[in-house]
């Protein structure tokens, strides 16, 4: 065999191992288990203070190394919530877009592959800390928050979500 064919032989396997081991990694790297859309199971979540919202749907979807996330929700008093956000698990602000009352900014931090935190903002001032969890098989999400609201009110709320 010629110089010139070993050499592109040798070049095509380097190439072929490169793929194979890139190619993995990215395959290894499970999608985020929070992914899809979440209604509010309001006869399993409890909400102190009250009222619990009549209705909540979540959708968390990939955005680069983060997730974007959107909320649509009629509160207990009737009104229409619509907001989201869009970040990465870097601990950095994100800017909350839309009519959340409670914050205009989240920090973002993964604990283990299915847990993560979530710590809300307005203004300057902390209001609340949510523990988000999704079950061993992916079917229910469950947020533990509390802290204060917006409105001054201690709240400790257990919300659980089921996957559509």
């Amino acid at each position: 065999m010629n110089l010139r064919i070993r050499r592109q032989c040798l070049l095509g396997l380097m190439a072929g191992m490169m793929m194979g081991v890139f190619g993995s990694v990215a395959m290894a790297q499970p999608a985020d288990p929070a992914y899809g859309v979440w209604k509010l199971n309001l006869a399993k979540s409890k909400y102190s203070p009250g009222p619990a919202p009549k209705e909540a749907t979540v959708t968390v979807e990939a955005a680069g190394p983060g997730r974007k996330v959107t909320v649509k929700a009629v509160g207990g008093d009737g009104t229409t919530l619509n907001w989201g956000y869009s970040g990465n698990f870097d601990g950095k602000d994100i800017r909350v877009t839309g009519d959340n009352p409670d914050a205009d900014v989240v920090i973002l931090k993964r604990l283990s592959p299915s847990t993560t935190r979530s710590t809300w903002k307005k203004g300057d001032k902390r209001t609340l800390v949510n523990g988000i969890s999704v079950s061993a098989d992916g079917k229910t999400l469950t947020v533990a928050q509390q802290g204060v609201n917006a409105k001054g009110q201690t709240v400790k709320n257990t919300q659980v979500f089921d996957k559509q």
